[in-house]
Parts: C-alpha cells; sequence; structure tokens
C-alpha cells in the first residue's frame, strides 16, 4: 500500500548471481521469471517476495530500454526495498550461449532420455535465440 504523498521509485536495482559469478547486476524497470508458482514479473513498488526459481528465461527491462536475458537453472528470488536478487544454480546470459552447441546438447540429452539435460539445453537454447 502506498501513502498519501508517497512516490513509487522508477526502477529497481538487480542482481542475477549463479554459484559461480555475478552474472549481472544494474538497474531494471522490469524483471520476468519463471517460478514453481508461475511467471512471475517484478516492478518498482512491488510487494516484497520469497520464490524458488524453476529452470526457464529471466527477462530483464533495464534502465536505459535496453533487454537483458538469461537461461537461468534452479534457485531462489528475492524483492524488497526496490532490491531484486536471482541467485541462480546456474545463469548464462543469452550472449553468451552458443546456438549450434546447445542444440547439440539438446539431440544428446533427448538420444539419451535424460529429461532434466533435456529441460536445461532446452532452456538455454530458447535464451540464445531470443537474444
Amino acid at each position: 500500500m502506498v501513502t498519501r504523498g508517497a512516490t513509487l521509485a522508477a526502477e529497481l536495482h538487480v542482481a542475477l548471481v549463479a554459484a559461480d559469478r555475478e552474472v549481472w547486476s544494474g538497474q531494471a524497470t522490469l524483471v520476468v521469471a519463471r517460478t514453481t508458482s508461475g511467471d512471475i514479473g517484478v516492478m518498482p513498488g512491488h510487494q516484497p517476495l520469497l520464490g524458488v526459481l524453476e529452470s526457464g528465461p529471466v527477462t530483464i527491462r533495464t534502465s536505459e530500454g535496453g533487454t537483458v536475458i538469461a537461461a537461468v537453472h534452479g534457485g531462489f528470488i528475492s524483492f524488497a526495498d526496490d532490491k531484486l536478487s536471482l541467485l541462480a544454480e546456474i545463469a548464462e546470459l543469452s550472449d553468451e550461449i552458443d546456438v549450434q552447441r546447445a542444440e547439440r546438447a539438446l539431440e544428446r540429452a533427448k538420444s539419451a532420455d535424460d529429461a532434466s539435460a533435456e529441460r536445461r539445453a532446452e532452456v538455454r537454447l530458447r535464451a540464445a535465440t531470443a537474444r
């Protein structure tokens, strides 16, 4: 609830962190991520939240008007005081993903009947081709 005279922040600070590195951080106006409860969009002023991330793409609309897309595999999302943290087991920016390599990984996972590897490969491929 916003009290009379209060203003909402125009942006939020986002940190996307994988187990081994900070993948991206900066100011954004919208972040969309997949959680165990479904897809969620977070904008400045959103109510505090804590959730579990599913494998899927994360889309970040930067304050400068650009779009950052990442493939995320598991982890947590936390938001409070216009600070959003995405703590992922594995995360890659779309421009870091080699499309041909992702396609080969998907084919290998399908032929090995490995559902988990297949899901990871599908997410990577979707993020890479969404650039």
